[in-house]
């Protein structure tokens, strides 16, 4: 890991960035960077920077033998997965309270399982994601007599309107 840590410390300061800290987590193959300056810059670009900068960090650490490690910047991914794991479980409440399945909007892989591992241990719902590349989204649905299949591909259900995560769609 510190080839990849070494890469990304060069990395950060070859686009510029000059007041900047990288913390390791060797154990848990975490980087966490800290970007001071630029702020401006962040506001609309940080989701897609902290998807580059993962992108790029794998195929280096693939390219010396590394275990793969996950950058977060500026707390970007944390805070976005406390958002998920919320909005996982209020959606259960919501299943839980109408009965009825929920659509969550369409997330990528990492966000997607953050939501199946929160109501993973849930007794009374399940999830299953659905639909194929972008457009893949996680349902929860109450348990009863069906059971939640984890086939990956397409399923019977519609796509998801854009309000349906939180049933406020209109019939």
């Amino acid at each position: 890991m510190e080839q990849t840590e070494a890469f990304i410390k060069k990395l950060v300061e070859l686009l510029g960035f000059s007041d900047f800290q990288v913390e390791s987590d060797h154990e848990h193959h975490h980087a966490t960077v800290f970007i001071r300056d630029h702020v401006g810059f962040f506001k609309e670009n940080l989701p897609s920077f902290v998807d580059h900068m993962n992108h790029v960090t794998q195929l280096v650490a693939k390219k010396y033998g590394e275990p793969s490690v996950f950058v977060d910047v500026n707390n970007y991914r944390r805070e976005r997965e406390n958002l998920i794991t919320e909005l996982a479980r209020a959606a259960a409440r919501k299943v839980l309270a109408t009965k009825e399945s929920i659509s969550l909007p369409a997330m990528n892989s990492y966000e997607r399982r953050v939501v199946h591992t929160t109501l993973a241990a849930h007794p009374e719902v399940g999830t299953e994601s659905v639909g194929a590349g972008k457009n893949r989204y996680v349902v929860i649905r109450l348990l009863g007599n069906e059971k939640m299949s984890h086939a990956v591909g397409t399923s019977a259900l519609p796509e998801p309107s854009p309000n349906s995560y939180l049933g406020r769609e209109s019939a």
